[in-house]
């Protein structure tokens, strides 16, 4: 999948969710501040279904306004306590020395901690920082481990940890629309294969990186934690790993025709009764 072709997915499930999501927020906010939302999407729907003598469906539309704004703040508030609190703890294992000497090497914006087990993971929405263990760094070689900074460094200039959690915030809080769960996984496949693409131009050869991700293979389950973030070896790393032996590899995008059909339709009748509210 080309930089291209990633993006514009980006850009469309964000149109299509934020809509709806929009829409939802205006309609509650109608409702508790009195504000005019004649042309809401969701006013529209309770008309239709008056028109159609089927009022009772009313009850049914606001639980799901409702339970999908509760699902958001939800997500949004695990989201900053989890993120807060692991930062707290990579905050009381960080090797100094370590982390001054990589911000000399790369820039800013790395921090090294005293953990035994491989990790490399960067998060942050807005000014998203990449952290690296010790057991990582001395599992691998320095070339390895360039590679994997490389990796990493590429998240952070793109903000991947902010699109990523876009992407399962949208596919959480709309069940509904099963196309976004589906394009939430293509896209973080996609960008660690461009985060992979760099590193290998960065060093001129997909060597280390390869032999990097088979170590992080070897070394077994990489530690799970409870909010978005991008993390060197927890995505398709066999799937990379093939496609660095293979660069002519193509990227399989089969489209769940159903949940895609399924998504479309109701998106469609949302924006069919949307202009006929306009006209």
């Amino acid at each position: 999948m080309s930089k291209r072709q990633t993006k514009t997915m980006f850009i469309v499930c964000l149109i299509m969710a934020g809509t709806i999501f929009t829409q939802m927020g205006l309609y509650v906010l109608s409702m508790f501040a009195g504000l005019d939302m004649r042309f809401n999407l969701v006013v529209v729907c309770h008309n239709a279904m008056k028109a159609f003598g089927l009022s009772f469906l009313k009850h049914v539309l606001d639980a799901l306004v409702f339970s999908t704004l509760l699902s958001s703040i939800w997500k949004m508030g695990t989201q900053w306590y989890h993120s807060a609190r692991m930062k707290k703890t990579f905050k009381q294992y960080t090797h100094h020395q370590l982390t001054w000497e990589m911000n000399e090497a790369y820039g800013g914006d790395i921090q090294m901690i005293s953990y035994p087990a491989p990790i490399a993971v960067t998060m942050g929405f807005f000014c998203p920082k990449i952290v690296l263990s010790t057991g990582l760094r001395e599992m691998l070689s320095d070339d390895e481990f360039e590679a994997v900074v490389h990796h990493e460094m590429y998240h952070k200039q793109h903000r991947d940890p902010l699109k990523v959690f876009v992407m399962s915030f949208f596919a959480s809080i709309m069940w509904y629309m099963p196309i976004l769960r589906w394009v939430q996984e293509q896209y973080k496949v996609a960008k660690e294969l461009q985060a992979d693409e760099y590193a290998i131009h960065q060093q001129g050869s997909s060597v280390d990186l390869g032999s990097a991700l088979l170590k992080m293979l070897k070394a077994g389950r990489q530690m799970k934690m409870p909010f978005s973030y991008v993390s060197f070896a927890d995505t398709s790393v066999n799937y990379r790993i093939h496609c660095i032996l293979d660069p002519l590899t193509e990227f399989p995008l089969n489209v769940p025709l159903k949940s895609a059909v399924t998504s479309l339709f109701i998106f469609s009748i949302i924006c069919l009764l949307f202009i006929y509210a306009l006209s």
